[in-house]
């Protein structure tokens, strides 16, 4: 079947990349000799980020050097020697598009099966100083692949390559990468390989991902911002305001999922223009939304809806967002904020009462005092229309209690977790929302109360965690004005950031700025183009200067070589 031509390895080292530093092994050079080839590695090499490389599915990565020749020409390159494209074995033969997932391979004593393509990550760009080589290898069909180790041993250049067993379901590496990232992807093809044991967990994870996404995804209510009218303000406790929106002319607005949020753009006052987003908190009320609101010190919007905002004015509203909702089920519900977190969980409190919704329900509020307690009276009333709901609130602050029984100083415990009853079965939900480190600790208090981690739902305030595989750790920057001369293009603005900035081509694209402004990129070795971030359009055009291999839905926009071509607003 083939030759076995080098072995190459390499340890991870620190790399310096766009500002930044990465730690990567795609740095391998060949070695003299044979090498003991083990269950999770080649002795002597090492893998940066092991979330998308190296371990026991992905042990091995091979390359062929007909794939060398092929880029020598199309790179118009003479310099690429064997452990270039970050491989561990260059191999004469074993093509993609003949070696399939599930074959096995005797090389030298050692025994391999192919478990999935190489990730198309952004580190082989850095490696061979192209950029776009991810996008490439995906877009020429030749990704290479990796193997697990089924039988340990020392291989050596100049082994011989024999096939031991055929995959079953015969589905080429080439094909297997083209359903993940191109576009016409054929659902019996990705129904085929889901039926292949020999497939990594990761790569079943995405097909099951992308058949269910075979639905048509659910649109935003309206596209872009529409003007609403202010219906009335309501003050709920010393920080947090309530506002009530309707449509100008008195028509139903679109329904809103129970923990969803709205972006608002004030039209007047210092703050216009200024996106902000806020959940609501309650879920399409006769017709209507609202949001409350709590007010920052320095917090401009904020500001200008506790100081400015008046009943009957008008305010530019994107339709409804967010995937923190309340889902359908039969096991218990816990709903748990700390501050204005109570928002989102409100709104599902409230569609629970309103359906008479039978799931045991747990209410845990976490409170400075009872002068920022929002919506203690009218989460006492909601949760006395359901037929099994309990509730317990927090109080941190020093100072008398209001001498409820439900009510106690402190912060919630693991202890209390279980004094107050809250059920540990595999079918039970949670939903948490409050500042990071509330969750960050409830959560872990409910895993190991017993809860599934798949089934705590947590709503982080303005942007998300970053996701940056390889990128070494450096102190967090608050989102901020790219740094230079201001930009004259078009506005950009990332909403859950609170960031407006006018764009410069300097910024390259959307992600420049956004790395520019530090506000947190999500990247993902799983994705067809290095780098990628998707994220939702609130409204405007962006342009792509580089075409992505499949174009992302509709409603949303790929950052990674997009610029505007109006003013647009970002939900990053």
């Amino acid at each position: 079947m083939g030759t076995l031509l080098s072995v190459n390895v390499g340890l991870p080292r620190d790399v310096p990349w766009q500002g930044r530093t990465v730690r990567t092994g795609a740095w391998k050079a060949p070695v003299s000799g044979r090498r003991m080839v083990r269950r999770l590695n080649v002795d002597g090499d090492g893998q940066g980020d092991l979330a998308g490389h190296g371990g026991e599915i992905r042990a091995v990565l091979v390359y062929q050097a007909d794939s060398y020749r092929y880029w020598q020409k199309q790179l118009g390159r003479d310099d690429l020697s064997y452990g270039s494209f970050g491989e561990n074995f260059t191999v004469d033969g074993l093509p993609d598009d003949e070696v399939c997932i599930g074959d096995r391979y005797r090389i030298g004593e050692a025994e391999f099966e192919v478990t999935q393509p190489r990730v198309t990550c952004y580190r082989v760009g850095m490696r061979l100083g192209e950029p776009a080589m991810a996008a490439l290898l995906v877009a020429h069909h030749r990704p290479g692949f990796y193997l697990r180790v089924l039988t340990e041993g020392r291989v050596g250049a100049g082994d011989e390559i024999t096939l031991v067993r055929r995959g079953p379901g015969e589905l080429s590496v080439a094909d297997t990468d083209a359903l993940l990232y191109l576009p016409g992807r054929d659902p019996a093809t990705l129904r085929r390989a889901l039926e292949i044991p020999a497939l990594s967990p990761g790569w079943q994870q995405s097909f099951r991902e992308l058949a269910g996404a075979a639905q048509p995804a659910e649109q935003p209510g309206w596209p872009g911002f529409r003007p609403l009218r202010v219906a009335r303000i309501v003050r709920e406790s010393a920080d947090v305001s309530s506002v009530s929106l309707g449509t100008a002319d008195g028509t139903p607005l679109p329904d809103a999922r129970p923990g969803q949020y709205l972006s608002l753009r004030p039209t007047a006052g210092a703050a216009a223009h200024e996106v902000r987003s806020y959940s609501l908190s309650s879920a399409s009320a006769d017709g209507g939304y609202r949001i409350s609101v709590k007010r920052e010190p320095h917090g401009r919007v904020s500001g200008y809806i506790h100081t400015g905002l008046r009943a009957g004015d008008l305010v530019d509203v994107a339709a409804p967002r967010g995937t923190f909702v309340l889902e359908a089920g039969t096991g218990a519900v816990v709903l748990a904020s700390a501050g204005i977190g109570v928002t989102p969980v409100l709104a599902m409190l409230h569609r629970l009462a309103a359906t008479g919704d039978p799931r045991p329900l747990w209410w845990l509020h976490t409170a400075r005092d009872r002068a920022h307690h929002a919506f203690a009276a009218e989460a006492r009333d909601l949760l006395a229309r359901l037929p099994d709901a309990h509730e317990h609130v927090f109080y941190t602050a020093d100072g008398p209690l209001p001498g409820e029984d439900h009510v106690t100083r402190g912060r919630p415990t693991a202890a209390a977790l279980a004094s107050l009853g809250v059920p540990a079965g595999s079918d039970t939900d949670a939903y948490l929302c409050g500042p990071t480190a509330f969750m960050d600790d409830l959560g872990a208090m409910l895993r190991e109360h017993g809860l599934l981690p798949e089934r705590i739902h947590t709503e982080r305030f303005s942007a998300l965690a970053a996701v940056n595989p390889g990128v070494t750790s450096a102190t967090a920057v608050r989102p901020h004005q790219p740094p230079g001369p201001a930009g004259t293009g078009p506005l950009v603005t990332f909403a859950r950031s609170g960031v407006t900035t006018a764009w410069s081509p300097e910024h390259g694209s959307l992600l420049g700025l956004a790395e520019a402004c530090d506000v947190p990129t999500r990247w993902s070795c799983r994705t067809g183009v290095c780098h990628t971030c998707v994220t939702p359009l609130v409204t405007g055009d962006v342009v792509y200067t580089t075409p992505p291999l499949e174009p992302p839905e509709p409603g949303t926009v790929l950052v990674c070589c997009s610029a505007p071509a109006a003013e647009t607003v970002l939900d990053l």
